[in-house]
């Protein structure tokens, strides 16, 4: 039986006390990645790691927007179609896309737009992986002599990218915000994907929505690693339909240290 490891977002701005967005439980939820890596290296074929990487100037920044006054939205700021409609909050670049934009992500049924603290900026230090889990997966590949795999997402600054597969709104002009069929492709070549990293309450979940919308054929083959996971703080409610649907199609959740038990 072969297996490849999904490792969402676990960079420095989301696992450090001291990064731009740090998860609190993440720390911990890094520790054991490491630990499960190193200790079941022999078993694991495959890992995939992502990177959430921004521009300053992304449309979930606060420098994207301004009010009447000329004032940035405040970091955890939520800003609807209606705030932007009445001109509570306007966008300062690309206002015409961004207005559609959050148009569209509440049309979809998706999560209200929201401001984030500006993380994970491409070439900063918030950007890298957490120095804990890049040991790991340096012992891995020394073990198995074969390269970690390592995906970007979020450059495009007209749309958030929280699922790993495929933008919030994809851009038909822009081919990164459309869904990622050969990484699909590449992960189905597996009888076991070991889906762990952060958040649990967006980035995570939604990189199993979007398994369930668009790769159903993969879902059997599914593991939600519990205890290498958490979620933003006071957040995690956001999720739990898409915890709750993926239940029901048999995806399994499983804790880390029950794998290759």
């Amino acid at each position: 039986m072969t297996s490849a490891f999904l490792i969402i977002d676990t960079q420095f701005d989301f696992c450090h006390p001291k990064g731009a967005l740090f998860i609190p439980g993440a720390e911990q939820d890094v520790d054991r990645m490491a630990s499960l890596i190193r200790r079941c290296a022999s078993r694991i074929d495959h890992i995939v790691v992502t990177l959430d990487t921004h521009q300053l100037l992304d449309i979930a920044h606060p420098l994207f927007w301004h009010d009447e006054n000329g004032h940035h939205p405040e970091p955890f700021t939520r800003i609807s179609a209606d705030d932007v409609t009445n001109g509570r909050w306007v966008p300062h670049f690309s206002p015409d896309k961004a207005r559609q934009y959050v148009q569209d992500l509440e049309a979809n049924g998706q999560f209200e737009h929201f401001i984030w603290p500006e993380h994970c900026l491409i070439g900063s230090h918030g950007a890298a992986l957490h120095d804990t889990l890049l040991d790991a997966l340096k012992y891995w590949s020394g073990q198995r002599e074969r390269d970690y795999a390592a995906v970007q997402k979020g450059l495009y600054p007209l749309t958030e990218h929280f699922g790993i597969f495929q933008a919030q709104v994809p851009d038909p002009a822009v081919p990164e915000t459309q869904l990622n069929s050969p990484l699909i492709a590449d992960l189905n070549r597996f009888d076991t994907i070991y889906l762990m990293g952060e958040a649990k309450s967006h980035c995570v979940a939604h990189s199993l929505k979007q398994l369930v919308d668009y790769a159903p054929l993969l879902l059997p083959k599914v593991v939600v690693v519990t205890d290498c996971t958490s979620d933003v703080a006071g957040l995690g409610y956001l999720a739990d339909p898409i915890y709750a649907e993926a239940q029901s199609q048999n995806v399994r959740f499983m804790k880390s240290g029950a794998i290759f038990s």
